[in-house]
């Protein structure tokens, strides 16, 4: 979940969310994962809840592997990164939280001072560690992990109890941590340094509302952090994807943002943006907001949008000829992939368009279903599966997620997502597919998986249907060997 609210909303909430939380099971950690440290730990010198941050890069040993080397790259004659392998599958880009789920007998008041009255005063003392969850880049990189990817997450979290739970939960699902703010001067005051807090507040009639100290800042929470150290660049070289989203803005500046997908870019991972309910908010920001936001557009190897959000970026409709659009302006973009919620997902590339309908599946609660989806995103990607197969998976692990509370560990497990797809049930969505390719008679190569819902030939257009009986095969496949993988390593 993510843990910035600009304005107090309230929303459908399933009632057994608060309650859940107690009830985790975790993964052991990937065996397959390099040894990258912790973040370092200060003493605890006082007794408040807040130490303070790091001052010296020499707090955290460099990355090392298995075998003792630090490095898998060099410099080329042009100083660039030569890299001959890349063992970090996903890497997130800060975004790095904790949910704090906690029954009320009302939501916040709309008043900004009340709020943060309220805010403050739930803060004096840390409830029961049941109502905790991992949130924010959290919900991504522990439904990779699941898949048998090899993630980190480079952030920043506070050295205090929060801090510890967010780091421990992590680490638990095989996730490594890298600190983002070594060789910063952060300022020496306990807001700037503590790990961003979400309180998600459920009333009677199970509503809720998000409040956190971000939401009374004008700049970024971390606006101190203004270089990557030496240990950040490693581990961005050393990963093939690295995920950011719109609510990194709320994180770090935006010339901070741009510096680091241009190194990103530079040294050849790949880079996964996904705008969230930030964009619109980023589309109407400051001067330097809306730049940033364009060098992502621009420079983004994989795009991730809602139709609304494609529709508002290009004042387009139809969720094939925006994606269409948006690839025709960026500098490197391969894929812009769609999502439509329960009609499913559109992968659009240059040279193909592919659709996948979602999976029928009793929708409990919506939460972290976009983190789940973009994670499974990345798993086609890497693997170099077909893009009907990516789009399948991807919807298969946003289902499983929306079958249940809340996001963090509770996202999707491996044997949901194999459960689900075994059933093969999807919405039946045929008029709207008919529609849609009708209205992009002029579109390359379509990949359709079907349930026999459109028959080959219905336009003049190039239709690949694929069976959903295969798809689920080589998927099943696909992730047995990931499994084995994992399992013939430990």
């Amino acid at each position: 979940m993510y843990h910035h609210a600009f304005s107090l909303k309230f929303h459908s909430f399933s009632p057994h969310y608060a309650l859940s939380l107690s009830n985790f099971s975790t993964q052991s950690p990937n065996p397959l994962l390099p040894n990258f440290p912790p973040f370092a730990r200060v003493p605890n010198v006082s007794s408040s809840l807040c130490l303070r941050c790091r001052s010296s890069a020499a707090d955290v040993s460099p990355v090392r592997y298995a075998d003792g080397s630090s490095s898998i790259g060099s410099l080329g004659e042009t100083g660039g990164i030569v890299v001959a392998e890349k063992p970090i599958d996903v890497a997130t880009l800060g975004n790095l939280c904790v949910d704090i789920v906690l029954s009320v007998h009302e939501l916040p008041p709309p008043s900004r001072e009340e709020r943060k009255a309220l805010m403050d005063e739930l803060s004096l003392s840390p409830p029961d560690k049941k109502y905790w969850e991992a949130g924010g880049n959290c919900n991504m990189a522990i439904a990779a992990a699941r898949l048998g990817l090899h993630c980190i997450a480079i952030g920043h979290v506070g050295d205090e109890i929060y801090g510890e739970f967010l780091l421990d939960v992590l680490h638990e699902e095989g996730i490594g941590t890298v600190a983002l703010d070594e060789g910063t001067n952060a300022k020496d005051t306990s807001s700037f340094c503590e790990t961003l807090i979400c309180w998600v507040l459920v009333d009677p009639l199970q509503r809720h509302g998000f409040c956190s100290r971000a939401d009374f800042k004008e700049e970024p929470a971390f606006s101190w952090i203004t270089n990557l150290s030496d240990e950040v660049k490693m581990a961005i070289r050393q990963s093939k994807v690295l995920f950011c989203n719109g609510y990194d803005f709320d994180d770090f500046s935006p010339s901070f943002i741009m510096s680091t997908i241009d190194y990103a870019s530079k040294v050849g991972t790949a880079i996964f943006f996904d705008p969230g309910p930030r964009g619109k908010s980023l589309s109407k920001g400051t001067p330097d907001e809306r730049r940033a936001l364009a060098h992502f557009l621009r420079m983004s190897d994989v795009l991730l949008l809602t139709s609304e959000e494609a529709e508002a970026l290009t004042g387009i409709r139809n969720p094939v000829k925006a994606g269409q659009e948006i690839l025709r302006n960026g500098k490197g973009t391969k894929w812009v992939i769609v999502k439509m919620g329960a009609k499913g997902s559109i992968l659009v590339t240059k040279s193909s368009v592919s659709v996948a309908p979602a999976f029928k599946v009793e929708v409990v609660d919506t939460v972290g279903c976009g983190d789940s989806f973009v994670a499974a995103i990345a798993l086609g990607y890497i693997r170099n599966m077909p893009l009907v197969n990516t789009l399948t998976i991807a919807n298969a692990v946003g289902a499983a997620t929306a079958m249940g509370c809340g996001a963090g560990r509770n996202v999707a497990k491996r044997h949901q997502v194999v459960d689900l797809m075994k059933a093969s049930k999807l919405n039946d969505e045929e008029k709207f597919f008919e529609q849609l390719l009708a209205e992009n008679s002029e579109s390359p190569r379509i990949n359709l998986l079907s349930k026999g819902m459109i028959k080959d030939g219905s336009n003049k257009q190039q239709i690949e249907t694929i069976s959903m009986e295969k798809v689920v095969s080589e998927l099943l496949a696909e992730l047995e060997l990931g499994r084995c993988c994992v399992k013939a390593s430990s």
